[in-house]
């Protein structure tokens, strides 16, 4: 497993073609609107190495036998499940912010389980790209973004009947060597701190809709891709000198990017859905399903630290005893434990596919 001071600088080693305000950004680890989700990020390693937190944030994988961050682990049991959902409370109270890496873990696990099935119905080797791929991912420590949401259009219309095709990421040139893809996922929290992107469809997909059903990996400054940093409202004050004051939760933070796909090469190795629609929305909802697990201890974690912070508000205004007060702190606490225990069940009731 990789080390936070390691992790750090092997994010130097990627050219991620990055735009923000309009302009190219050449170094993006150090940018400081950008730095507090590294940071975020980098807290999935920093507690990894910490004895203390190992049970939580290690497992045994299921396909080398070592040791692994449990954010590249594939789930074998409830207890695996029980203990993702411990990990992310607990990332969350570190933090306070989202630490980026569940989006990928849980499309692992969705892919890992679909691509089994996909080529069991037709006689496919998507199941084995995807154990050579993640079993890199395992052994070097990676971070992987998971990219499921496109840009979309008519809501009405399937992929294929969009009147711009490019609306959904699809294919758009087949070789004996790969495919060709083009389009763009949204809202990506992940992405400029991962090595690598997962993608999957983003919705079920039906005939004619072949060439939107695609699944792969590639780095993430793959040539042909191109990154637009989203805006907040307040991320500029953390450009500005003496920002202690109003930036909020300096050390950690958020972010967000569009990823274009411009015509991206991905070699056969690294497809784990070319086509077949019929397996497209077994994808999605698998991955729904452990990400809406995952809500259950990462949003609890933050739920944490917000509630904390907003008693401390109280005290310091003179209000703590004020029963309006008292009354909506422990409605905040009812409401942020009832999400964890909801987390906890849905983990200890799941069942082998």
């Amino acid at each position: 497993m990789m080390t936070k001071d390691q992790y750090i600088d092997s994010l130097r080693g990627l050219h991620l073609n990055l735009y923000s305000f309009g302009k190219k950004v050449e170094n993006v680890v150090d940018n400081p609107i950008v730095r507090p989700s590294l940071n975020s990020f980098a807290a999935t390693y920093e507690l990894a190495e910490d004895p203390q937190y190992e049970d939580l944030m290690t497992a045994t994988s299921n396909l080398t036998g070592k040791k692994v961050n449990r954010f590249t682990h594939l789930h074998q049991s409830t207890d695996d499940l029980i203990k993702k959902v411990k990990m992310q409370r607990l990332l969350g109270q570190k933090t306070a912010a989202c630490f980026q890496r569940c989006v990928g873990m849980d499309a692992a696990n969705a892919v890992y389980s679909t691509t089994f099935e996909t080529d069991e119905a037709c006689g496919t080797k998507y199941h084995e790209n995807f154990v050579k791929f993640w079993t890199d991912v395992q052994n070097n420590d990676w971070g992987v973004d998971g990219a499921m949401t496109d840009v979309k259009g008519d809501r009405g219309l399937s992929p294929s009947k969009q009147a711009d095709p490019d609306l959904f990421l699809h294919v758009v040139e087949r070789t004996a060597d790969g495919v060709y893809v083009t389009g763009a996922k949204a809202h990506q929290t992940g992405y400029l701190n991962s090595h690598y992107v997962l993608v999957m469809p983003t919705i079920s997909m039906r005939e004619g809709d072949e060439d939107y059903a695609i699944s792969f990996a590639c780095p993430t400054d793959a040539e042909g891709i191109t990154l637009i940093l989203g805006r907040q409202s307040c991320d500029t004050r953390k450009t500005e000198e003496h920002n202690d004051i109003d930036v909020g939760n300096k050390v950690y933070g958020g972010h967000e990017v569009l990823v274009i796909f411009d015509r991206v090469f991905i070699p056969n190795d690294m497809i784990f859905l070319n086509g077949e629609t019929q397996f497209a929305g077994m994808m999605v909802e698998r991955f729904a399903g452990y990400h809406r697990q995952s809500y259950g201890g990462c949003k609890v974690g933050v739920g944490d630290v917000l509630i904390g912070a907003t008693a401390l508000a109280g005290e310091m205004a003179g209000s703590a005893k004020a029963s309006h007060v008292k009354d909506k702190l422990i409605e905040m606490t009812h409401l942020n434990e009832t999400l964890y225990c909801c987390g906890i069940a849905c983990s200890s009731q799941g069942t082998k596919t």
